[in-house]
């Protein structure tokens, strides 16, 4: 069985090289940089299982087309293991309808992505980042930020991550408040309806999935209904929310700041927005959390050899 995996072998420790070279004939890219159509096919040509990061298909933005061109050209494929959490960016529709089967790697970096998002709550609330910025260009002016403390902290997705979130809000001394799509119930987590949970929140961190259902959830009716002057973080995706009318609430006051992860910062309304922090996507990027990946992303490639496979998302 030919196994290909569009990662360097170099991540995988001697272990774990040892464990994929035990499944069949492995073949991996020589770099995480993207890498052109036609060599992507070429690598992945007569495939059965593929394991498949982002990077090399160039990133998340392009990761979707190039991977369903990959698919197609492998008669063979049985299954497809992907490198993060999120599934977004394969076509499981498709997939379905080829009965492939698609694994992802839940959990691996649930504590650094919400650190992560309590660190830019924090930013945002003492506008640290902003302050910065102007700091660097000659314009610093001080500016007043608030106490989170005693604040409602409204999280959307009580998943994973969103659990830890809502851990790590009240160790602050924050009043949490979740909307979950399916029921849930947590310590110290008050469960609340979207229109409840959007009308008392001061801040709001985004933790669902990322899926095509999703897209642009955060739009000019919902940021409507939320109260004047909230705080967004968002760490999931870029594509659950309205950029434009995002942008709009941004300049009106209705949000006091928001804050999101991105491959192109450029191309959108939200670039010159002084009070909307983009950066680059590495939320993700702790030794620990890598560790973690790694472990369960083989994991997978094992028991999908052995046709038992876990972690299924189609």
């Amino acid at each position: 069985m030919k196994i290909v995996i569009f990662k360097p072998k170099s991540g995988f420790s001697p272990k774990q090289q040892k464990q994929i070279a035990s499944l069949g004939k492995v073949v991996y890219t020589k770099t995480n940089q993207e890498l052109p159509m036609k060599k992507l096919l070429k690598i992945a040509k007569g495939a059965e299982i593929i394991g498949v990061d982002p990077d090399p298909l160039g990133g998340f933005e392009k990761a979707k087309e190039k991977l369903t061109k990959i698919m197609e050209s492998l008669p063979k494929l049985k299954g497809v293991c992907l490198s993060t959490t999120s599934f977004g960016w394969i076509d499981l529709d498709y997939c379905s309808k080829r009965g492939i089967t698609v694994s992802n790697v839940p959990g691996y970096s649930r504590e650094s992505v919400a650190e992560h998002a309590l660190a830019l709550l924090l930013c945002l609330a003492k506008g640290i980042i902003t302050s910065d910025r102007k700091t660097q260009r000659g314009k610093y002016k001080l500016e007043m930020g608030f106490e989170l403390k005693g604040k409602t902290l409204g999280i959307i997705g009580l998943g994973n991550i969103g659990s830890r979130m809502a851990e790590l809000g009240q160790g602050i001394g924050m009043k949490v408040i979740a909307y979950n799509r399916s029921p849930k119930k947590m310590k110290g987590v008050q469960m609340k309806s979207l229109n409840e949970l959007l009308k008392r929140s001061d801040t709001i961190s985004l933790h669902t999935t990322h899926e095509e259902s999703n897209d642009e959830m955060v739009n000019e009716k919902m940021l409507s209904k939320m109260k004047d002057c909230v705080i967004i973080v968002n760490t999931v995706d870029r594509e659950i929310v309205d950029e434009s009318a995002m942008a709009e609430a941004l300049k009106s006051g209705k949000v006091r700041a928001y804050a999101y992860e991105g491959e192109d910062l450029t191309r959108t309304p939200l670039a010159k927005i002084e009070n909307a922090i983009g950066v680059k996507a590495f939320a993700y990027y702790t030794k620990e959390a890598l560790d973690n990946l790694y472990e369960i992303w083989v994991g997978n490639l094992v028991a999908l050899r052995k046709s038992k496979p876990r972690n299924l998302v189609s």
